[in-house]
């Protein structure tokens, strides 16, 4: 239960923060507004630079001066409501600063540069408020620091759940190396009989035995197979002798 509300808390925070986001986007080059950013009469916002854009776009016989109009005065239209912004004799340098906005930005990026808070963190069943943060030895369960000072731990030994962790994890590890090796080392020996048979019966089936017992078996029918394993039992003997 615990899980599900911090997922929903999550969820909640994110969505402000898209919210958030959509406000702080330029309706002229649709990126979040690059400071220095101006109001304008009718509360709308925009980058100077793009308010500069415009301006020029609207006033295209005005002179400029490496990109920027120069003369006094003109005036433009907002491009969220059409509103039509009459500039003084400042030009786009007579608009305010909206250095609420501007703060705002500052503080959403420095949100948005923290770490994002895992909404999967186990919080403990009897202390929903408390996440697990230990484990207790005696019990082999992971547990909190509430279960173990007031709880069904307080007289087990504990220890912090990374640690135990670190240490299952290794001992896994070492634990597989060791099964790999010995499986290599098997495949190893099954790889060597396969081939110790194989000389083995190649070497029976060209011994003059064997072609004796071939030779005989041909000859007695029934007693073919009998002759062929006494013949098969000499063959060894001889071969170990």
């Amino acid at each position: 239960m615990s899980a599900s509300l911090n997922y929903k808390s999550f969820s909640k925070e994110q969505q402000t923060m898209d919210n958030l986001e959509k406000q702080l986007i330029c309706p002229i080059c649709l990126e979040m507004f690059t400071k220095p950013v101006v109001i304008l009469p009718c509360q709308h916002n925009l980058c100077r630079k793009c308010a500069s854009d415009i301006f020029q776009a609207s006033n295209p016989y005005l002179p400029t001066r490496g990109g920027t109009t120069v003369a006094s005065g003109g005036r433009f239209r907002c491009p969220s409501c059409r509103h039509e912004v009459v500039l003084d004799r400042h030009g786009i340098y007579g608009l305010q600063r909206n250095l609420l906005v501007e703060n705002i930005i500052d503080i959403y990026k420095q949100e948005s540069t923290r770490p994002e808070k895992k909404s999967d963190q186990p919080m403990c069943e009897e202390h929903e408020d408390e996440r697990i943060n230990i484990y207790c030895l005696n019990c082999e369960v992971p547990t909190c620091s509430l279960c173990k000072v007031f709880g069904a731990h307080k007289d087990c030994q504990v220890a912090p759940l990374t640690h135990v962790f670190q240490r299952q994890k290794s001992e896994l590890s070492d634990g597989i190396a060791v099964l790999v090796g010995s499986n290599d080392r098997v495949q190893g020996v099954i790889s060597q009989l396969e081939s110790t048979c194989k000389t083995i019966e190649t070497g029976f089936e060209n011994s003059p035995l064997q072609r004796q017992a071939a030779a005989s078996g041909s000859g007695n029918g029934a007693d073919s197979e009998p002759a062929r394993h006494v013949f098969s039992f000499s063959w060894l003997n001889s071969l170990n002798e």
